[in-house]
């Protein structure tokens, strides 16, 4: 099982709100998720990213693949 650590979107439409969950990657973009492990919203100025350190860290630790957009999301909130 791939897993991944990916974002899901919730919110209206032209106002996105994104969790940041971990699923498997054969999931749908909105369905099934093993966990929650933060939060994305680009609307706000200056973007909000809140995210759980000591899960992302356990996941990525696990063999979670984050991916592009969330990779970036990370090296912004400074986890290693």
């Amino acid at each position: 099982m791939a897993v991944k650590i990916r974002l899901r979107r919730i919110g209206h439409t032209h106002a996105p709100f994104y969790r940041v969950i971990v699923a498997d990657s054969r999931s749908p973009r909105n369905g099934k998720f093993i966990e929650e492990v933060g939060v994305y919203d680009p609307n706000k100025e200056p973007s909000l990213i809140k995210l759980d350190d000591e899960k992302i860290k356990k996941w990525l630790s696990n063999g979670a693949k984050p991916t592009d957009t969330v990779a970036k999301l990370i090296k912004i909130s400074g986890i290693n």
